[in-house]
Parts: C-alpha cells; sequence; structure tokens
C-alpha cells in the first residue's frame, strides 16, 4: 500500500470527537485478529485480507504468532472509517498474555467484546471482562461472530450474557439471516447472508464475496410483508415488529424522552416502526456511555459479513477521547501522556507506546517521565501500523502513538512537560501486572553468557512487565504466567536478543504465609557501614496476618502495606524523589516480601503498616539510602522469627469439553489430581466460577430472539441422546496437577476433548500437600 492511500485513511491531528480509542478482546480463538483484517479490508487500508491460518494477517507479524496462529502481543492501527477514527487494538486472548490486555485496557475508552456464537462466553471471556472493569471501560459493544459455523446460535449466545452475568441489559441490535431462502432452514444448514438492522431499519445482504447491499424496510406491517424483499414465509419476518418493539420498550426504560415520544405514538401495530434512527441513536448512544445497556450485534468476520454494521456502531456508540470523562484532561491543558507499553525494535531501539491525555506532543521535544523523576529526549513520532510505521510531528489530545529516543521510561510510567508543577500529583493510575504462577531456572551456556542473558532477560522484562525476573541461591529465576507464556519467553530471549542458555524444568510458583511464632522481641533497629561511619536506622513494623474477608494488593503480591496514616505505601517506582525515605523503606520491604527466608518463596497475605522509622540525617547526604537495608532486613528477622506459615498454591478454573460417554473418566481424573468439580453443563450457556450460586440475571427487559432464527444450531440440538453429545465438565484445581493435562485428556477422550483453563488465585494447600511441596523445592 502507498504512503499516499495510507495517510488518506489515518492521521495524528482528527477531532477528538472524531476519536475512538477502542480494542478487539475476547476468548482466545473467537476471531479478533479476523475481525481486524476484515476491518482494514473494509476500511480500504487493505486490498485482501491476510488469514491466520496462512499466517499473514497484518497484526500477528511476530513469528511466534505466524507459527502458532495466535496473537502473543497486542497491536495498534489507526483506521479511517467514514468521519471517524479509530485506534483499533488487537489483543491476544490467551489468559498467558494477560499483560497485554491489561495494557491495552488502561488506555482505551470502549471495547468490541467477540463471543463465539458456537461455545458463547467462555472462561477468558469473562477473564477480560473483568480486566475492562477494573480499568474503567465501562461502554462496550458485543459482536457475536462466527455465525456462520454449524452449531451457532444467536438464541443460545444472548442467554449466555445473562447466565454469566456479563451484562443485565444486553440490547439486541441486529438479527442474523441464515439464509435469504426459507428452504434452506429447513435443511438445518449454517450460514449468515444477510443482518437485520433494527435501529437504521435495513436489510444488509451479503453476496457470496462479501460485498454488502442494503435496503430501507417499509414503516408498515403490510408493506413488510409484501416488499418482495424476503420472501413471504421467510422465518424472520414474524420476528421483526417485535424485536424492534423490544428494542425500543426496553430503551426507553433509559430515556425520558423516549419513554415521551412512545406515548405519543397511535395505538396501532405499526406504530413502532416509523420511529426514526435519528430518534434512536441520541438515547442508545446515552444509554451505552452510561453501561445501562449493551448493544450486541453479529456477523461472521471470517466471511466479512457485518463487519461495517459494527464500524457504524463503534463510531455511533462508543465514547471518544472527551466522553471519557474518568480518564481524559481537557485538551488544551498541558501535556501529560501514560506510556502504556514498550517495546524493542532491532532497527528503531525502545519504542515507548503512549496515549495523550492532555496537550500535544512535538518531535523532538523534551518530557518528564514524573514516575522516575528522568527527563526524556523525543527523537521522533510514529503512527504504528502492526509492524509498518509512519513518522509524524505532533501527537494530539487523545492520540495513540509511538515515541522514540525514551532510555528510562516502562509500562506504566506517566509522562508530562517539563515545566509541569505538582508533579506527585500529575502521575496517572498505573499499570499492574497480573501475579506470576509459573517459574522457570534459566542456565546460562558458559560463564561469559550470563552477563548477556542477564541483560536480555531485564530488556524482556522491561517489554513485558508480567515476567518477573529473580536470582536465588546462585540460579536465575524468570517467573511467567503459564507454560505457553514460558515457552514465548524463551523463543523470544534467542530470537530477538541472541541470548545462549537453556531453560530447567518449569514448576509453579507457590507463595508462603506468616507463620504462627511469636516476633515480639525483634529488634527494629540496624546498623550499617557506610563510607567509614556506622550509621543507625530504625524502622517499626506493625505486622500480622490478613484476615480472611481482607483482600490482598495485587501491586504487593497479595499484602497490605501502609503508611503510618493509613495509606497505601507506594511500589519503589512510583516515587518521583528517589531521595524519599519511605521510597527507601519501600524497596527495602518489596525485596524482603520477594524470598523468605524460611523457604525462598515469595511472601503473601501479609499486613504491615510502617509506624516510625529514623535515621541519621546529618552524618551523610546518602544515609537515607540505610532505610531501604534497615528495613528489609527487620521484616526479615520478623518473617524468619515467626516461622514457617501455611503454603499457597495457584489454582485454575478448567472447562472441559467432552463426549458425554467420557464425562465420568474426566471427573474421576480430576477429582484424583486434587480437582474439585463445579459443575457439569451440557452447553455453553451454563456457568461457573461461582456464579451458579448467584443466579444467571433475569430476562426481564431483555429481548432474546428465538431459536429458529439459528437453523443450524437447532439441528446441532435437536438429538441429545445419542452418544456424540457433549458436555462441559468445570473444576476448580491446582496448576501444578495439570501441568500434563494436554495428553492425559487426549488419552481419557479418544482425542476428542478440548479443555481451556482460567487463572483462578492463589489457594491454601493441606499439610500433606506443603510437605510435597518442600520435598519438590528440596525444603524437607
Amino acid at each position: 500500500m502507498s504512503l499516499q492511500k495510507r495517510q488518506l485513511g489515518t492521521v495524528a491531528h482528527d477531532e477528538a470527537s472524531k476519536l475512538r480509542n477502542i480494542a478487539f478482546v475476547a476468548h482466545i480463538d473467537s476471531g479478533k485478529t479476523t475481525l481486524t483484517e476484515s476491518v482494514l479490508l473494509k476500511s480500504s487500508y487493505l486490498s485482501s485480507a491476510g488469514s491466520v491460518d496462512t499466517g499473514s494477517t497484518t497484526t500477528d507479524f511476530l513469528p511466534a504468532e505466524r507459527q502458532r496462529g495466535i496473537t502473543i502481543q497486542s497491536a495498534s492501527i489507526p483506521v479511517k472509517w467514514k468521519n471517524w477514527t479509530f485506534n483499533l487494538i488487537d489483543t491476544p486472548g490467551h489468559a498467558d498474555f494477560g499483560m497485554e490486555v491489561e495494557s491495552a485496557s488502561r488506555v482505551i475508552d470502549g471495547a468490541v467484546v467477540l463471543i463465539d456464537s458456537v461455545e458463547g462466553v467462555e472462561a477468558q471471556t469473562k477473564g477480560v471482562w473483568r480486566q475492562l472493569d477494573r480499568y474503567g471501560v465501562r461502554s462496550r459493544v458485543m459482536f457475536l461472530n462466527k455465525l456462520d459455523r454449524a452449531g451457532a446460535s444467536f438464541h443460545s449466545s444472548v442467554l449466555s450474557l445473562l447466565a454469566h452475568r456479563l451484562h443485565p441489559k444486553p440490547m439486541v441490535l441486529t438479527l442474523p439471516l441464515a439464509s435469504l431462502q426459507t428452504s434452506d432452514y429447513a435443511l438445518g444448514e449454517p450460514g449468515i447472508a444477510g443482518i437485520i438492522d433494527l435501529v437504521n431499519w435495513q436489510l444488509w445482504k451479503w453476496s457470496p464475496e462479501g460485498e454488502a447491499t442494503t435496503h430501507l424496510l417499509p414503516t408498515d406491517i403490510d408493506g413488510l410483508n409484501k416488499s418482495g424483499l424476503l420472501p413471504l414465509d421467510h422465518p424472520v419476518i414474524p420476528h421483526l415488529v417485535q424485536a424492534r418493539t423490544s428494542l425500543l420498550d426496553n430503551l426507553s426504560m433509559h430515556s425520558e424522552a423516549l419513554m415521551e415520544r412512545l406515548l405519543d405514538l397511535p395505538a396501532t401495530p405499526s406504530a413502532y416502526l416509523t420511529v426514526s434512527a435519528e430518534e434512536i441513536m441520541p438515547e442508545l448512544r446515552a444509554a451505552t456511555l452510561r453501561s445501562n445497556v449493551l448493544p450486541v450485534v453479529c456477523g461472521s468476520a471470517f466471511k466479512h459479513v457485518g463487519t461495517e454494521l459494527l464500524l457504524n456502531y463503534v463510531g455511533d456508540l462508543l465514547p471518544s477521547p472527551i466522553d471519557a470523562e474518568s480518564k481524559a484532561l481537557v485538551p488544551d491543558a498541558p501535556l501529560q501522556m501514560l506510556a502504556w507499553k514498550v517495546a524493542w525494535d532491532k532497527r528503531r531501539g525502545w519504542m515507548t507506546f503512549v496515549r495523550v491525555y492532555s496537550g500535544t506532543l512535538r518531535q523532538q521535544s523534551t518530557v518528564l517521565n514524573v514516575t522516575r523523576g528522568q527527563r526524556e529526549r523525543v527523537s521522533k513520532l510514529l503512527l504504528l501500523y502492526a509492524s509498518q510505521t509512519e513518522e509524524v510531528q505532533t501527537l494530539s489530545f487523545g492520540s495513540v502513538g509511538v515515541i522514540l529516543g525514551c532510555k528510562y521510561t516502562r509500562t506504566g510510567d506517566t509522562l508530562t512537560s517539563i515545566h509541569q508543577n505538582g508533579l506527585e500529583e500529575t502521575s496517572l493510575p498505573n499499570i499492574i501486572p497480573p501475579p506470576p504462577v509459573m517459574s522457570i531456572s534459566v542456565l546460562p551456556q558458559s560463564q561469559s553468557d550470563v552477563e548477556p542473558v542477564q541483560e536480555a532477560l531485564e530488556s524482556l522484562s522491561r517489554t513485558d512487565p508480567s515476567v518477573r525476573v529473580e536470582s536465588n541461591e546462585g540460579q536465575i529465576i524468570v517467573h511467567g504466567l503459564g507454560a505457553l507464556h514460558l515457552e514465548i519467553v524463551e523463543s523470544r530471549l534467542k530470537d530477538e536478543w541472541a541470548a545462549k542458555f537453556e531453560f530447567g524444568r518449569q514448576r509453579v510458583s507457590y507463595r508462603e504465609c506468616l507463620g504462627p511464632g511469636s516476633f515480639d522481641s525483634v529488634s527494629d533497629s540496624w546498623s550499617t557501614e557506610m563510607s567509614g561511619k556506622t550509621i543507625d536506622v530504625s524502622v517499626q513494623l506493625e505486622v500480622r496476618a490478613l484476615e480472611d474477608d481482607e483482600a490482598g494488593d495485587p501491586a504487593w503480591g497479595g499484602n497490605i502495606v501502609l503508611q503510618s496514616s493509613g495509606a497505601p505505601l507506594g511500589l519503589p517506582d512510583s516515587y518521583t524523589n528517589k531521595a524519599s525515605p519511605l521510597c527507601h523503606i519501600s524497596r527495602g520491604l518489596f525485596d524482603a516480601l520477594s524470598s523468605s527466608p524460611n523457604t525462598s518463596l515469595a511472601i503473601s497475605r501479609l499486613y504491615i503498616k510502617v509506624l516510625k522509622y529514623s535515621y541519621p540525617e546529618n552524618v551523610l547526604p546518602s544515609s537515607v539510602q540505610a532505610l531501604a537495608g534497615g528495613s528489609a532486613v527487620i521484616l526479615r528477622n520478623i518473617l524468619k522469627a515467626a516461622g514457617m506459615g501455611r503454603l499457597m498454591e495457584p489454582y485454575i478454573r478448567v472447562k472441559v469439553t467432552v463426549d458425554e460417554e467420557h464425562v465420568g473418566k474426566v471427573v474421576k481424573d480430576l477429582t484424583e489430581h486434587g480437582g474439585e468439580v463445579l459443575d457439569l453443563a451440557a452447553s455453553s450457556v451454563g456457568s461457573v466460577d461461582g456464579d451458579q450460586d448467584i443466579g444467571p440475571y433475569p430476562q426481564d427487559g431483555v429481548y432474546v430472539p428465538p431459536q429458529e432464527l439459528s437453523p443450524s444450531a437447532s439441528a446441532f440440538t435437536a438429538d441429545t441422546s445419542s452418544a456424540s453429545f457433549r458436555r462441559a465438565v468445570h473444576a476448580l484445581a491446582p496448576l501444578n496437577r495439570l501441568l500434563d493435562y494436554s495428553s492425559r485428556l487426549r488419552a481419557l477422550s479418544g482425542g476428542q476433548g478440548v479443555f481451556e483453563m482460567e487463572n483462578a488465585g492463589f489457594h491454601l494447600v493441606s499439610e500433606s500437600r506443603k510437605t510435597e511441596i518442600l520435598k519438590e523445592l528440596g525444603r524437607a
């Protein structure tokens, strides 16, 4: 594609009101990357769409992504559609790459959540939903994808939104047409040839080549039946008026203006068909921005059906940077931006992805990294098109772009203009990496390889903050989010940094709690020598185990760490003033919590309050640094005096889908390996992870399309007595016992079973299991 054509589609200076910073998020294999390709094709960015199967997609450009057919890192592309510019981020669906979704969720204003219409809501669908909640991304559009697949069901997919409690008010905006011919419905064949747009009251038809034509529907029932747009006996026709009526009635519950408009209508069957899209859309947008409703549209990204409709609704309904008041400042305020991702490129060096929250960033300017107290020189500004770039002179309010030249900036850092005052108050909320659940030892091939391997690991952890590196008794240990994550870490170290090493054996990351012993006699003083002078420091700590109903801070590894005032103590890197006493105390406590003196495991479920501290301010200017060592030693002494506490290990929620005849074997295997079966579901509508105790959201005030609109789903579920009927087993199990589950399930199910996992946090283990873990660690 020529640069001239690309510039027509993507510019950095669009009005902020026309910007949409959005991400595609979903469970793995729901079609995010395929939808991205379809968007790029329909917006004329591409002349032909790539395919995940052939490794030719635009956003999956890493060798590992193309080899495995999965998305590993988020990729950003500015897309021009009508009078809007979408800064579109394609995110990974696999839980092992959840950090990419975390960082993207922090800087977007709205999201498109995809669902595989065969599977319904899946484990990681709920995972990414919670991530969006955590970062305040309130406005979302649901895209029910893959309606061309056998077994796809619009009806069941909408029910699964309620069953899994994603949103109490999903609002169906479009209805699918499996075929334009009535006879095809009787055959139960899968497909999607058209869509009814209930808001704009239009019929969209797609040719086999994916080209769309639109037709306005009549606004009276007689005309609707005789329009000739569809056969008179088409199954969708009897449901059109009811669907439009339900949409307006349900939306009017959130809009007084629309309620009054509907009350003024004549009492005729066709009255609701006369309400125009211009009257509906502002009320629908307002309800979406408030998260009163969840707009639901449908299609098939692979066949490019519904892509244009989705883009229209994204532009019409999702917020601009100006609408996202919880995140955005004002356009003419001083420069402030967030570094939401850092990447390494062999040719360009360090690339810092930023979202501009106020002001304008210019090329060749100097900015201040508030988080680290460092000045950064901006050498170039880029718009990123996956692996391709375009240089620009400025990034304006609301823009997403890339800075070249930053030496110190990491993910989550705040950058401002250098003349800004009140720096402590200008820091934007940080991005918290998910807790690691697996670790592996890194063995350099020779002594001369040790330093290059450590440098490579440091660079990799800068690009991926969910990778944590530590040295333990002379060993280099890497912690990650799962087995696949560690595999990708290994390949990236070798491919991108040419590091020479071997990996040891994988093991899960355990944690230790506070022991039962007394530590009242532990001294709160510590001495050291600096520049030939004795430095005495004192750090008085209140330490106890967290109560069962107290939630730990993920940033502190599941611990609560407070200042004397009761306010949370910041992480070491969060302090602008690196000479602050609290910054050094924070560093000491952080180091002590990362490695227990009893087991070398990270400490969790601890309450720490810094009551008092003192150090000799007049002995040496650098004497404040002794607070780091002092606080670390004092906390370690407390942990040692308390003795070894209970251990915790990571658990996962697992969903295993097998033929009914294999359910017994699967349940038996899970329970024998420490798992607890939570539910046996007959379809994707079933829920798990405690939702069944609360119950699904009620269907009152929600239009659920009839099952007959998805003919292949009706045929697919008609015979539930055969041996091929599939069941889903939902269970909670320790991750360590399921590391080889892929091969076990293959044997148990005759190669027909599939499973998916979701992180379920750390759980306390029994004394017998504790003994097993200590033997595994060589501590027993």
